[in-house]
């Protein structure tokens, strides 16, 4: 087997993931892109989204410099007859050799800033049909998804943590929360808990009081908090994504709120429990459909997605009425059910035919819902 990474990954002092069990993953992803490029009569692929040079790296490397950017600044190249190569900058060349490429083993093409030659140059290299994840004259657009949605060992490792501290800086935000700080102040309390855990925040669906109730994918507006604040966000290290939504409540939550939390619960556990390997998009779809009109909410689920497979995007796809994608084993799943302010959403991974949840949080209220006699547990609201 080549050597594909010279190093562990160590965080906070503490070997995440060994060398060996990283050059395994590398390999393995290598690998399968080569069989796949065969596969597709392409020389090479031009590989440019965030999502797919942390997915090919086992997030060694992180190329964003603007935040919201699918691109960063360097690009990989990866050709059928196994070479590998990165595109940079003379000027990001150093840092990216000392900080992201240098234990890795692809081979770096620079160029001046005033002159971007990566096209012509993966041309070149790659010597016949080139593919791209990313628009480009005369190169196959490709999708790289299929080869990403199984998760190794090591990945696994990985979404761990990040679902861990993701997860505490969650609570550690949550019980900061009081009534007159604005949404945005909710924003800056999370983003601040997450950040220096050396974790980026990807999504903010902050909202308080009426603003929950009214609006499905409510982003923050400024409102002041009175009573009922929700902390909804997605967070990525490692090129990986969570998602998690927590609420608290100040004052006796009312009879009617509690009661949709147990329906969008019992939702969620359908959910959970058909999310099995085969099971497609369009039947993950029609489980939600049936439970809200089990639970009294018959057409709920046309008001919003319900949620999906995650991974290396905050939504990998999500179950529509006539989708065809399909489960497979060791793939990470966000689903969101929500019903008129109560809602559930945490991540989790189908592992076996078994649900591990990666964003558990048993300090905080508990929902048990169960599906096929199974109990699916759903975070409540926290009450002050």
């Amino acid at each position: 087997m080549s050597k594909r990474i010279g190093k562990s990954l160590v965080v906070n002092g503490v070997t995440l993931v060994t060398e060996a069990a990283w050059n395994a993953e590398l390999e393995a992803k290598h690998q399968k892109l080569v069989e796949w490029l065969r596969s597709q009569h392409l020389a090479g692929v031009l590989i440019r989204r965030n999502e797919n040079v942390a997915w090919l790296t086992g997030g060694a490397v992180e190329l964003r410099v603007l935040t919201p950017g699918e691109t960063g600044v360097a690009s990989l190249l990866v050709t059928a007859d196994g070479k590998r190569y990165y595109f940079t900058t003379e000027n990001e060349a150093p840092r990216l050799h000392d900080e992201e490429f240098g234990a890795l083993d692809f081979e770096p093409v620079l160029f001046p800033w005033y002159a971007d030659e990566t096209a012509e140059a993966a041309a070149r290299l790659a010597g016949g049909p080139l593919g791209s994840d990313s628009p480009g004259a005369g190169m196959t657009p490709v999708n790289l998804y299929p080869l990403r949605a199984a998760l190794s060992e090591s990945e696994i490792e990985r979404y761990r943590w990040l679902g861990a501290e993701t997860t505490a800086a969650t609570v550690e935000s949550l019980h900061q929360v009081e009534p007159g700080l604005s949404e945005y102040d909710l924003e800056a309390l999370t983003a601040a808990n997450l950040l220096r855990r050396g974790i980026l925040p990807s999504v903010y669906l902050y909202a308080v009081d009426d603003r929950i109730l009214k609006y499905k994918h409510a982003v923050a507006r400024g409102n002041r908090l009175k009573q009922y604040g929700m902390l909804n966000l997605c967070s990525r290290k490692w090129g990986l994504a969570i998602s998690i939504t927590r609420f608290v409540h100040f004052g006796a939550l009312p009879d009617e709120l509690a009661a949709r939390f147990k329906s969008a619960a019992q939702v969620n556990a359908a959910l959970l429990d058909a999310s099995r390997v085969g099971a497609t998009s369009a039947e993950l779809f029609r489980v939600a459909q049936a439970a809200y009109a089990a639970e009294g909410f018959p057409g709920e689920e046309k008001f919003h997605h319900q949620g999906g497979p995650t991974g290396y995007g905050e939504r990998e796809w999500v179950a529509t009425p006539k989708g065809t994608e399909v489960v497979v084993n060791n793939q990470a799943f966000a689903w969101n059910p929500s019903i008129r302010g109560g809602k559930a959403e945490d991540t989790v991974l189908l592992r076996d035919s078994k649900i591990e949840w990666l964003t558990a949080t048993p300090e905080l209220p508990v929902i048990e819902a169960t599906a096929n006699g199974t109990v699916y547990p759903a975070a409540g609201v926290l009450v002050k």
